[in-house]
């Protein structure tokens, strides 16, 4: 059901918008969760490492799905808001060429340069056949993850945060299921991983396309919609290419932070390619709970009420906290059990350095789930600059520092670089929305 964010109490709208997008991230984030834990349960350490290594690739695949969703999903927010129903199917047409003809640019970048990609991460020949395949047969399954993500970033622009929830709820359940299946009982190793996941997100993918197709169709217009527009081609383009650029950046940064702890040996890349997955779920749930308050920011902006977007930040601020929270003691308390649901007999060594990664980074949940909610209402209102300013900071000197801080202090300095990186970021972010806040038109 379309939902309008511009009317109600802030706090209430965005709890009630935000909580099922946090749902389906962590039903999203299942899908490498459970590529992660039927690798190590099922295979060995070695299998959960070539699915680790492989991932922080196909982070760069996701980056540009990432930047077509939040272009997508502003574009037709303010759209949505300002009623412009004609303008906003025409933005959906458009959305899904210019992100088609993306797609099919990095498959072919992708199948060509894998082998390369793989060298300059410098992954272990132990691992390498491994990872190579997984990686190949993602890349195959790339118009899935595109598509998937453009209709969700649909469904957000129009205030229904539950109908992605449920796709994902189902899609992400069978996949654990159909891993288990391909691994355990078919014996199909890495490539049972990797075809599970392609198989479970294409058919999640053409459901939500279908609903989508529905859905707009509901929405009576007294003309019909052209197919293509400039105009919003280039909106879309202003809002994508930073999103793209920041979830490029930093997956360019994870890429160089791999490639510093793959020389720490497989022990090391194990405990990390485990604790990632954790922290990755929260980071992600955060990121996607911001490209809500986005949407809520954007669908106000259209309507031209300016007041609700400066209490959205409260009310945002208050609701990542609360979740925050539990997801901090639990990671501080049951640290070992949770490194432990991804390797079936896990070396010293990986067990602690997954571990020890939990512990330093968690407690500055706090801190980066602040950023993420500044940063959803900065690219929200369209303050692109200031938004890539504030993600580039961080990510920069976290690369940085991981590079440094490894030369006296090995692993255990790569991850003290999160939290400062994290905190620099922050501050950051807050510095450019409280500056220009105060400047109406800018909103």
């Amino acid at each position: 059901m379309n939902k309008d964010l511009t009317t109600g109490s802030p706090r209430k709208v965005l709890w009630l918008f935000c909580l099922p997008l946090f749902g389906s991230v962590i039903f999203q984030q299942l899908y490498n969760i459970a590529d992660s834990f039927v690798a190590g349960k099922f295979i060995n350490e070695n299998a959960l490492a070539a699915v680790g290594n492989s991932y922080e690739i196909t982070l760069i695949f996701i980056a540009f799905a990432f930047g077509c969703n939040i272009g997508c999903s502003v574009m037709v927010s303010k759209l949505f808001g300002a009623k412009q129903y004609v303008q906003l199917k025409t933005a959906v047409k458009t959305a899904m060429i210019a992100s088609g003809a993306v797609c099919i640019l990095l498959m072919a970048f992708g199948l060509i340069f894998c082998v390369p990609l793989l060298h300059l991460i410098h992954t272990p020949a132990s691992i390498f056949a491994d990872s190579r395949l997984y990686l190949v047969i993602y890349i195959m399954g790339l118009p899935f993850v595109f598509f998937y993500n453009i209709a969700t970033g649909i469904f957000s622009a129009l205030g229904d945060s539950k109908t992605p929830f449920y796709f994902l709820a189902v899609s992400s359940t069978s996949n654990i299921a159909v891993d288990i299946l391909f691994v355990k009982c078919l014996h199909m190793g890495v490539t049972g991983i990797a075809w599970a996941t392609f198989l479970c997100q294409g058919a999640s993918c053409i459901l939500a396309l279908v609903v989508v197709c529905k859905r707009l169709t509901g929405i009576k217009t007294q003309k019909k919609s052209p197919l293509f527009s400039m105009k919003l081609l280039k909106e879309f383009i202003v809002i994508a290419v930073p999103s793209v650029l920041q979830q490029s950046f930093i997956s360019v940064g994870n890429i160089i932070i791999q490639s510093i702890i793959n020389s720490c040996g497989t022990g090391v890349m194990a405990g990390y390619s485990a604790a990632i997955k954790l922290n990755n779920l929260v980071i992600t749930s955060f990121t996607t709970l911001g490209n809500g308050i986005s949407n809520y920011t954007a669908q106000n902006l259209g309507a031209g009420k300016i007041n609700r977007i400066h209490q959205g930040l409260k009310a945002g601020i208050q609701m990542v906290w609360t979740i925050s929270l539990p997801l901090v003691l639990l990671y501080l308390i049951a640290s070992k059990p949770l490194v432990n649901i991804f390797m079936n007999t896990p070396s010293t060594e990986a067990m602690h350095t997954g571990m020890q990664f939990l512990h330093i980074v968690s407690p500055f949940y706090f801190v980066v789930s602040v950023k993420l909610v500044s940063d959803g209402i900065l690219r929200g209102s369209g303050m692109m600059k200031h938004f890539m300013t504030a993600t580039f900071s961080d990510l920069i000197l976290r690369v940085v520092l991981a590079y440094l801080l490894s030369i006296p202090f090995a692993s255990t300095g790569i991850w003290c670089a999160w939290p400062i990186g994290w905190t620099v970021g922050t501050l950051i972010s807050l510095y450019f929305y409280h500056k220009d806040a105060k400047k109406a038109p800018v909103f």
